[in-house]
């Protein structure tokens, strides 16, 4: 065993190199026993061993500061910095981030869990060392699917011109989470079909020294490369060709599947994930996107490198043509393309990730929202009890969208409203509209008042259906607004409530993006107190503009959610109930207000 004596670098590089094929054996299978049974980035991980255990070989971290794109390909550095007890012993697999963690060990020098950065975080720490009069090498670690990000090409456009140390590792293995897409490809591939001698090349171009490895799974050969760029006194691209999943058939064969995957099996790499064999959000998007698609060529979907959160198999994006487009990892360039293509007539549909549309909110205000072109939005995996990670937390997307005019925001409660507002979106021709696709797993409301695009509210006149909140059950007392997913926390509150003799109002808001100013004034108007409920960031949410809107009117407002912050790996029940977001939690918050 070789992990369990390697507490630092040191140890690895005093390792003869005749072992060293044995060492990465060793910590394929301790990557693939760990992350069958807990879930992790399986193939970006497998295939970076060989050319992770160069680097700690060559370069003298954490002296030497190595920076790591994204994180995906951090695993291998955290077992060889002292870290391997997180990867080998199951009690304490949960003791290390999956992402790099300054706090956890110095050999990490940054939270990194987006794409796209390390190019430029790298460049300003070669300058920084630079201004202070130190020499230590900087060493960025980029992966082929993060050069389409535009942070990417500005890190290494400028990194030309910092004549000082600076070597950027870019890790080709022809893959992005899904298959790479975008210009800059056909020179990567040139480059490796060429060994690198093509004159089609993307770093030359910029400006940057440039060295090609063909082989990144032969640590040897990585290591030799690697050595001859130690010290250097320019930026230069270290281009590794390397194989996601290497060393692991299942991940090999099914690239995209095992970039991040979670409880299968070790022998077949079949998934053992609990199903119940009903579509996920995923697989209702695509259903309703697959026949409105079939029936108006105008319509196209939109993925920033992550088409399985709408449905989209390979199998489905090849039918689906023209009217199915991956942009790679450009969020900020999806969003405009949306604008551009709404302004000429046609209905993008942009699906993507709450957590990674921060990339975009520059072009969400200016290329998107001011112009008010008709875009529909779908932001997945927004709640807290959703991913955990602090780089990847879905709580911030109501006051991201909140803060942008212009922008309707819907929160649907269930999977019957989420169906209907999603045919409303594509048909409403007024402006954009986003969608927060309910993160707390797929729930059925039997019954639920629906509306249809351009209909009338039921009640008299105003706004068209969904903009008019629904209105469940009324009471005298306090009126409850539970938002989107966080609706059946409201609801069973409602209820424990009544059984006590409390009169609740019990309200569906249907739109994150503001109620209107005449039924918050009613609602003020009628009760004695109001309380909100959502699964999201409290402040510059939901509910601080009920308590604005209502505020005129000297009603008791209590507003419940997640308070600012930055949380990591942490149990979403116990959060929830932190923060008073249970129905126990709910309804004590509103007989304090009563009281």
């Amino acid at each position: 065993m070789y992990l369990e004596k390697i507490d630092s670098p040191a140890d690895v590089r005093a390792i003869p190199a005749s072992e060293l094929g044995a060492l990465a054996d060793e910590i394929r299978g301790a990557l693939i026993d760990k992350l069958s049974v807990h879930g992790g980035h399986v193939g970006p991980n497998l295939g970076m061993v060989e050319t992770t255990i160069a680097l700690h070989r060559v370069f003298d971290s954490p002296s030497d500061k190595l920076v790591f794109d994204v994180s995906h390909q951090t695993y291998v550095h955290k077992m060889l910095t002292g870290r391997a007890f997180a990867f080998t012993d199951p009690a304490r697999y949960d003791e290390v981030s999956g992402y790099s963690e300054p706090g956890e060990s110095v050999h990490d020098h940054f939270v990194i869990g987006h794409t796209s950065t390390s190019v430029s975080l790298a460049c300003g720490l070669a300058k920084g060392r630079d201004l202070v009069g130190d020499t230590y090498n900087v060493v960025a670690v980029i992966g082929d699917g993060s050069l389409s990000g535009g942070e990417a090409f500005e890190g290494l456009d400028w990194a030309a011109e910092l004549g000082t140390n600076l070597i950027i590792i870019v890790n080709d293995n022809e893959m992005s989470i899904a298959e790479n897409h975008g210009g800059l490809y056909a020179s990567l591939a040139e480059l490796r079909a060429t060994n690198g001698e093509s004159p089609n090349n993307y770093f030359r171009a910029l400006g940057l020294d440039y060295r090609y490895i063909e082989d990144g799974n032969d640590e040897q050969t990585v290591e030799a490369a690697l050595s001859k760029v130690r010290g250097i006194d320019h930026p230069v691209v270290v281009h590794i060709h390397t194989e996601k999943g290497h060393g692991y058939a299942p991940a090999v064969q099914n690239k995209e599947r095992f970039h991040w995957d979670g409880w299968f099996d070790k022998a077949t790499g079949e998934s053992l994930l609990p199903t119940d064999g009903e579509p996920d959000y995923s697989e209702l998007t695509y259903q309703v996107l697959s026949a409105r698609m079939e029936a108006d060529p105008r319509i196209v979907a939109i993925s920033s490198a992550t088409p399985i959160i709408m449905g989209f198999t390979p199998a489905r994006r090849a039918a689906a043509g023209k009217q199915f487009v991956d942009v790679g990892i450009a969020e900020e360039h999806a969003v405009a393309l949306a604008s551009g293509i709404a302004a000429a007539g046609g209905t993008p549909v942009y699906g993507f990730y709450g957590t990674f549309i921060q990339r975009g909110f520059d072009q969400l205000m200016q290329d998107l929202c001011v112009n008010g072109n008709p875009a529909v939005l779908l932001s997945f995996a927004d709640s807290a009890r959703n991913m955990n990670d602090v780089t990847h937390l879905g709580i911030f997307d109501i006051p991201e969208f909140n803060a942008i005019p212009g922008l309707t925001y819907l929160a649907p409660t269930c999977k019957q409203e989420y169906l209907a507002m999603l045919e409303w979106a594509i048909d409403y021709r007024e402006g954009p509209v986003a969608i927060r696709v309910p993160g707390a797993g797929v729930v059925s409301r039997e019954g639920v008042a629906l509306g249809k695009a351009g209909a009338a509210a039921t009640e008299g006149a105003g706004p068209a259906w969904p903009l008019t909140p629904e209105i469940v059950s009324r009471g005298a007392d306090v009126a409850i607004l539970g938002l989107g997913c966080a609706f059946p926390i409201a609801q069973e509150a409602a209820a424990a409530l009544e059984a006590e003799g409390v009169g609740v109002t019990l309200v569906n808001p249907r739109v994150a993006s503001g109620l209107d100013e005449t039924f918050v004034e009613e609602l003020a108007g009628s009760h004695k107190a109001i309380v909100t409920v959502e699964d999201g960031q409290l402040e510059g949410g939901f509910g601080e503009k009920v308590a604005r809107q209502a505020g005129p009117y000297g009603i008791r407002v209590r507003c419940l959610g997640i308070p600012r912050g930055y949380y990591d790996r942490y149990d979403p029940a116990e959060l929830m109930a932190s923060c008073s977001l249970t129905p126990e939690g709910v309804a004590a918050a509103a007989k304090e207000l009563l009281a």
